[in-house]
């Protein structure tokens, strides 16, 4: 019994599960890199960050060509500088500025098939999980555009990939130590040597977090969510071992850790400043200084730091400012507002009046499965207690709800693609409740089997239909030119998506 309670994925080489997520990645791969360089120049605000990577290659700060000094700009380095890795091997060009996002939207789809392999142990929901966020226009349009969303979620997928492989270690370490005599009456924990009882892969999510900041602020709203998740998965895992009172001690035995690994997050976030302690041209770099004041070394630059961060804070709250393609965190799921990134109406479709668009737009079918399947989630996780469910829906909490309180609170200018760290997460919520639907419960004796076979049509015949959704909506997605007609079509909710 205690052995089943602590069992996790099986940690054994699965070729089949990796044969599927390679053949979503190489789909995913596909849509997203191939022809990546069309539209030509900067579209929406690609005007912004190519130009600030390039500007950093140059001077290791963003640098305001105008007044030929550094740029105030308020957002941090790291997306920045992994364009600018592309612009490094391919040139200042549109396949420099978008082909890092592209790969690392790529690798989105691989990350997410594993997670669903780990938390589904099934082949075919892995496969399903990876293809169906390869098939979202959504983070397609992300991936192929160079704006700083995509590595966002990048890395805020990493993390929970890392935590939910740790969960899996030690709740492992713990069946084993009971396995080979453990006595949870007799001790507190089992003695493992130091190597083993480091959380390594906590720590690498640490590492990734602080990479995920460096890259928007924003990345902070899922630290305290994350921490709360490791805290109850290891007081589940204490309780099933027979830890007497798994709470206190769980939270005690993971206090340490945890506050490491905040101090692992803020030195990598740190470090993605890098450019900016390293130079004497960065923004605010001396303002102790310029003012008169006492600089001392490595104080003063952090002093500055935070000055810095202080004024782009304030440029968050203040920002309110009325924009076209502006919406509100509750339009999001339902494609209330996407954002239009190209527009061109010129050239030859074989039509008197042509369009060319890239639209910022969910797969529909995918997306308006969204809402229901988060229901579904929080109602399995409830009623079969399902651990999977909040290992799902805590993170899309974490991307949206902060949002929520900032469009209440004070009203601010906000846009869809704020929701891109969460759509991963959206997806495996709409593939955890097709494996339910796949996989009745138990006791149903003969009817299992039949509603197992219904379940597989059905589950399967919705993937079909995601893809034939995207098929059709493929054009806005990438900028072709199409006759005005069809592209007219396309535009289910009218003006909403004009």
């Amino acid at each position: 019994m205690v052995r089943r309670r602590l069992s996790t994925v099986d940690e054994r080489l699965n070729p089949y599960s990796w044969l599927a997520a390679i053949v979503v990645t190489v789909i995913g791969g596909i849509l997203r890199i191939v022809n990546v360089d069309r539209p030509k120049g900067y579209i929406f605000d690609e005007v912004y960050y190519p130009t600030d990577a390039w500007d950093m290659l140059q001077h290791a700060v963003e640098w305001d060509e105008k007044t030929n000094g550094p740029a105030y700009v308020v957002h941090p380095p790291l997306g920045k500088w992994m364009i600018a890795l592309g612009e490094q091997i391919f040139g200042n060009n549109e396949l420099g500025w978008r082909i890092v996002g592209a790969v690392c939207g790529t690798l989105m789809v691989l990350i997410t098939a594993r997670i669903a392999y780990r938390l589904f142990r099934s082949v075919v929901l892995s496969g399903a999980a990876g293809l169906l966020l390869a098939l979202d226009g959504f983070h397609l349009v992300l991936s192929r555009t160079s704006l700083l969303d995509i590595f966002l979620g990048f890395y805020i997928l990493l993390t929970f990939a890392c935590l939910l492989i740790d969960r899996d270690q030690r709740r492992t370490r713990w069946r084993t130590a009971l396995e080979t005599g453990f006595d949870p009456a007799k001790h507190r924990r089992p003695r493992f040597g130091f190597l083993r009882a480091v959380p390594w892969w906590r720590l690498l999510a640490a590492f990734f977090l602080g990479c995920a900041v460096g890259v928007k602020w924003s990345a902070a709203f899922f630290a305290p969510f994350f921490a709360i998740l490791v805290v109850v998965w290891e007081v589940r895992a204490r309780r099933s071992a027979g830890i007497r009172r798994p709470v206190a001690r769980g939270i005690v035995g993971d206090i340490g850790w945890l506050l490491l690994s905040g101090v692992v997050t803020t030195v990598v976030y740190l470090g993605t400043w890098a450019g900016w302690f390293l130079t004497d041209t960065g923004y605010f770099r001396h303002w102790l200084a310029d003012n008169g004041r006492a600089e001392p070394p490595v104080l003063g630059a952090l002093i500055n730091l935070f000055h810095y961060h202080q004024e782009a804070f304030g440029f968050h709250t203040q920002l309110d400012d009325k924009h076209t393609y502006q919406s509100w965190p509750w339009q999001w799921l339902l494609l209330g507002r996407p954002v239009a990134f190209y527009w061109n109406g010129e050239g030859n479709c074989g039509a008197p009046s042509c369009a060319a668009e890239i639209l910022l737009l969910g797969t529909p079918l995918l997306w308006w499965s969204f809402l229901p399947a988060l229901v579904a989630a929080a109602w399995f996780g409830i009623a079969r207690r399902d651990w999977r469910a909040p290992a799902i829906l805590v993170p899309v909490v974490a991307g949206m709800l902060p949002w929520y309180y900032y469009a209440i609170a004070d009203g601010r200018t906000m846009f869809s693609f704020y929701l891109l760290p969460a759509v991963p997460f959206l997806v495996l919520a709409v593939v955890y409740v097709l494996g339910a639907i796949m996989t009745p419960p138990e006791g149903l004796g003969p009817e299992k089997s039949d509603r197992q076979i219904v379940g597989a049509v059905v589950a399967g015949l919705y993937v079909l239909l995601v893809a034939a959704c995207f098929a059709y909506f493929y054009p806005v997605f990438t900028g072709q030119l199409i006759p005005y007609e069809d592209w007219s079509s396309r535009m289910w909710l009218g003006p909403r998506w004009i």
